[in-house]
Parts: structure tokens; C-alpha cells; sequence
């Protein structure tokens, strides 16, 4: 019995047409749902370990964009508690508007900055820690997305949601220098308020406060620029008003004998030495930069040493004009200042005379002019005319010409 049952089992096994048949069949089914079962359990597995690093890099992106809103409300709230300092400041220091100082200001020192210092204080603060916080939101963001496409990469798949994308590098910080200074000139606004006493005298007070005040104010206003609250329109116009402000300055440090670089309009090394020197020959506070002290010093020895070569100069500039107006050149008024349209004239005047149109009054100009004035002057003959001379040139006109009163 056993062998027939065993032949009986074997038969099962064979096949017919080919076909596995019975058990053979179960048997190859089974096998092939157990390998279809092992392909999507490593499918399941391949998608949860790709699933959890594209969710992290969801909330990371989350978590950035967060950190960028409140990056951005805290450097706007800086900027403009910024400027109610500057402006506060700015009654004492006058660098934007000419005020003029009080007994009560000088006694109470600025006391009412103390709650502006306070509030910029305390946003710059939370700006940092602001800017901080994005800094770190970037980097996570970086580190998560580096993880998804490494597993990605294993797992044989690519997602366009976890594509590394172009870092976005934040916006420059200040720089060191610009935060020292203004530190700095903390530091001595506040040394100015405490040396100034009872006994102080009433000018040397203001002179000290009005100084410290001013370098405060510059300070401040660099950061401000630097911090990007101004436009860029603003910019600049705030640019460009320094850069001319800078030159006149220079321009009138080195009439004064101060300055002997180049009137380039950069408030560099140079101009802050030669502003020092002209406060320490003048015995005020030595900040390198220009209080009201300090410009009425500096007009001082304007005055003194260039006020002859000034007048010289307007008297000069004025018979300049006062003779293109009699040659007919000049309809402006007789003021004493060179402007734009006076070279323009002297040009045309000088090439009536056939010289170098130059737009300066050199010594070709002048001899052309005393030999054009010269020749006016004297009686022009009256040539015996021809017959046919009588027949064909018209009659000279009452009127005479610029050239031919000129050449």
C-alpha cells in the first residue's frame, strides 16, 4: 500500500500537456505569491525610507520661510526705530537740520535719548538674533535636502520636490568696523554727558556736546545705509550728497592749508587727519569730524587767508562779464560768479577774435581784445569808390556787426 500511495503522490506531481498538475501547481503558486509578497515589501520599504526625509525637508522649507518673515519684520522695525534716533540725535548734532542749542539742552544732555537708545537697542538685538535664526533655518534646509537626494539616489528613484536647489546665501552682514565706531561714539557721547557739569562753561559745553553729537550722528548714519533701510533711489541721492559734500570739504581744507590729497569726495583716512589738525590747532574736540565748532573754525581761516584772493577773484569774474556784455556776448547779470554759460560766451568771444576759444581769459584773449578795441576806436577811412564798385556794392547798413567791430 505505501509504494502505490507514493506512486500516487508522484503521479500528483507530474505533469500532463506540460502543465505541472495538483500539487505542483499549488506549490509554484504559492512560491510565486510569496516573491510577489518579498517585491512589494521592499517597495514599501524603498518608499517609507524615501517618505521620511522628503517630509523633513517639507517642514525645513516651512521653517525657513518662517524664519525669513521674521527676519524681515525685525530688520524693518530696526531701520525705523533707527530713525527716530537718528532723528533724536540729530537735535543736538544738526547734521540734517540747523537747530540752534538751548541752555535747557545742554543742562539736561540729551536725557531724552535715552529711551530711543534704549528701543534701537533692543531691536538691533532682536534683528541679530533674527538674521541668526534664518541663517540656521538655511543650513537645516541645506542638510535635509542633501539627506533626500542621498536617499534617493539608493533607493533607484528621483523626486523633484527633493532637488537641491540654488543656496541662497544671506543678505551681508554689517560690517565690523562700521557697529565699532558706532559703539565708539556711544562710549564718548556718553563720556561728553557726564564731564559736562554746574560749572562748565555755557560754550565749552555746547562745543563738547554739539561735537560728540555729530560723530554720533555719522555714525549712525552710516549703519542706517549699511543696513540696508534707505531705497535705492535713496542711496543714491544719499551717496551722491556726501560725495559732494566731501569734496567742498576738501576743497576748503586744503585753501586752508589742512589737506594736500586728492578732491576725490571719499571721507577716507586723509580727510579725518587733516579735519584733527584743524580742530587741535583751534583747540576743540578732536572727533575728525565737522560740528558747528569746527566749520565756524575752519571759515575763520578761509577768511583770513583767502579773503583778499576771493575778492580779487569776484572783482575779476565781474569785469570778465561786464566786458561781454559791452561786446554784446554777455546778457547775464554782472555778479561776480563763473558759471557754465559765462565759458560758454568768453568761447564765442574768442573765436570772433580767431584765437584759441579756450573758455579761460589768457594772455592771447586779452591781446586780441585790447587790439580788437584799439581798431574800433579809430576812424575807418572812406575808400574812393569805382564805377563799378558804385554799381554793384549796397550801402553799408547803420548798424554795425559783432565781427566787424570786433576784428
Amino acid at each position: 500500500m505505501l509504494p502505490l500511495r507514493g506512486l500516487s503522490d508522484t503521479s500528483d506531481r507530474t505533469e500532463v500537456d506540460g502543465r505541472p498538475s495538483g500539487a505542483g501547481r499549488r506549490s509554484r503558486l504559492h512560491l510565486g505569491c510569496c516573491t510577489l509578497a518579498l517585491v512589494l515589501a521592499l517597495g514599501a520599504c524603498t518608499s517609507a525610507g524615501t517618505a521620511v526625509p522628503d517630509a523633513r525637508v517639507s517642514v525645513k522649507e516651512k521653517d525657513l520661510a518662517q524664519a525669513q518673515t521674521t527676519a524681515a519684520a525685525a530688520e524693518a522695525h530696526f531701520c525705523t526705530t533707527a530713525a527716530d534716533y537718528v532723528t533724536a540725535v540729530d537735535r543736538y548734532g544738526d547734521v540734517l537740520t540747523a537747530t540752534a542749542p538751548t541752555v535747557g539742552d545742554v543742562q539736561t544732555a540729551g536725557a531724552d535719548l535715552e529711551q530711543p537708545r534704549a528701543d534701537v537697542t533692543a531691536a538691533a538685538t532682536a534683528a541679530v538674533d533674527a538674521r541668526a535664526a534664518m541663517v540656521t533655518a538655511e543650513q537645516e534646509l541645506a542638510a535635509a535636502r542633501e539627506a533626500a537626494a542621498s536617499a534617493n539616489t539608493t533607493g533607484g528613484s528621483s523626486s523633484s520636490s527633493t532637488t537641491p536647489a540654488a543656496s541662497q546665501s544671506p543678505a551681508p552682514t554689517l560690517p565690523p568696523a562700521t557697529v565699532n565706531r558706532v559703539k565708539q561714539a556711544e562710549t564718548e557721547f556718553t563720556a561728553a554727558q557726564q564731564g559736562i557739569g554746574a560749572q562748565t562753561p555755557l560754550h565749552q559745553a555746547a562745543q563738547q556736546f554739539n561735537a560728540a553729537a555729530v560723530a554720533l550722528e555719522m555714525s549712525w548714519l552710516a549703519l542706517f545705509a549699511e543696513a540696508g533701510c534707505l531705497t535705492d533711489e535713496a542711496q543714491k541721492s544719499a551717496q551722491a550728497a556726501v560725495h559732494d559734500y566731501t569734496a567742498a570739504l576738501q576743497k576748503s581744507l586744503s585753501q586752508a592749508g589742512y589737506f594736500d590729497g586728492n578732491v576725490d569726495g571719499v571721507y577716507g583716512p586723509s580727510t579725518v587727519d587733516a579735519v584733527q589738525a584743524l580742530q587741535k590747532a583751534h583747540g576743540l574736540p578732536v572727533t575728525g569730524t565737522v560740528d558747528k565748532a569746527t566749520q565756524e573754525a575752519l571759515q575763520s581761516d578761509l577768511q583770513a587767508k583767502g579773503g583778499a584772493a576771493a575778492q580779487e577773484e569776484l572783482a575779476s569774474t565781474a569785469a570778465v562779464q561786464q566786458t561781454l556784455k559791452l561786446a554784446g556776448f554777455w546778457d547775464g547779470p554782472v555778479d561776480g560768479r563763473w558759471t557754465p554759460a559765462l565759458t560758454e560766451a568768453l568761447k564765442e568771444l574768442q573765436a570772433e577774435l580767431h584765437v584759441p576759444a579756450t573758455g579761460t581769459v589768457d594772455a592771447a584773449t586779452v591781446a586780441a581784445l585790447e587790439k580788437a578795441i584799439a581798431k574800433a576806436g579809430q576812424p575807418t577811412p572812406s575808400p574812393t569808390p569805382s564805377r563799378s564798385a558804385t554799381s554793384t556794392a549796397p550801402e553799408p547798413s547803420a548798424s554795425t556787426s559783432k565781427a566787424s567791430t570786433t576784428t
